[in-house]
């Protein structure tokens, strides 16, 4: 019987990425969506994975989808936290509900996503969780206090998480990709990549989402299992921790 991966934010960019290649590796896969309903479908037509719909800022709606996914998939074996969203603007403009909508889905996810899945993968003895922080989470990143604060806060999570864990079988890791060739990314202005964020990366050039893919792959596998706590920093050599 295949092994069971949850990706949220599963459906785009880096998250279609790691849900193609768990798939293609042999996982039944559930790839996690909030909004982009069109997205979601053309996903889910191109590959056959499985899409599921809720907030996970919303702990609720977390318990009752995993549920889902659990009843449909069976146990949940694997799970990636990978959804996050961006709120960019000066702190001293920044706005209450520009920072909560920030940390509700990229650090409160986690907590969300997390405990309903935790026992059951103590109680089977094996678990991978993966979280997909940032390079700026790491270094910080003017304009994006709210958003370097979470991804930093996903660091601390994963490294306390991992040690309550290791003892039965769980590992929690954390991936710090930098600059990917994902839609975002790849909407900056042509002249704004090329003279003022390429020269930044040491390997002059983006990186790929699979490439990311790659590194939860490895993580998920049954060859990382003497591997927990870690943080995999995949940024071209932009910022060496």
């Amino acid at each position: 019987m295949s092994k069971v991966a949850v990706v949220t934010g599963g459906t785009r960019g880096i998250g279609a990425a790691i849900s193609k290649a768990l798939a293609a590796s042999g996982y039944s896969v559930a790839a996690v969506y909030h909004g982009n309903d069109e997205a979601a479908a053309r996903f889910h037509a191109e590959t056959s994975v499985g899409v599921y719909k809720w907030d996970v800022g919303n702990y609720e709606a977390c318990v009752a989808g995993l549920a889902k996914v659990a009843a449909d998939l069976g146990p949940v074996d694997v799970l990636v936290n990978n959804a996050g969203i961006t709120r960019d603007g000066m702190f001293h403009k920044m706005t209450l509900d520009q920072w909560r909508a920030v940390i509700d889905t990229n650090l409160n996810s986690l907590f969300n996503m997390c405990r309903p899945v935790i026992e059951g993968m103590r109680e089977r003895g094996f678990g991978r969780i993966v979280n997909i922080s940032s390079i700026n989470g790491q270094k910080g990143q003017m304009g994006q206090v709210n958003y370097s604060a979470t991804k930093a806060g996903d660091l601390g999570f994963t490294k306390a998480l991992a040690q309550e864990n290791a003892n039965k079988g769980v590992t929690v890791n954390a991936i710090c990709p930098g600059y990917i060739a994902t839609e975002m990314v790849m909407a900056v202005p042509k002249d704004v990549l090329e003279k003022a964020i390429l020269p930044q990366i040491p390997v002059r050039r983006l990186g790929q989402p699979e490439e990311i893919a790659r590194c939860v792959l490895f993580l998920a596998s049954d060859d990382a299992g003497f591997i927990t706590g870690s943080t995999l920093t995949a940024n071209g050599g932009q910022y060496m921790a």
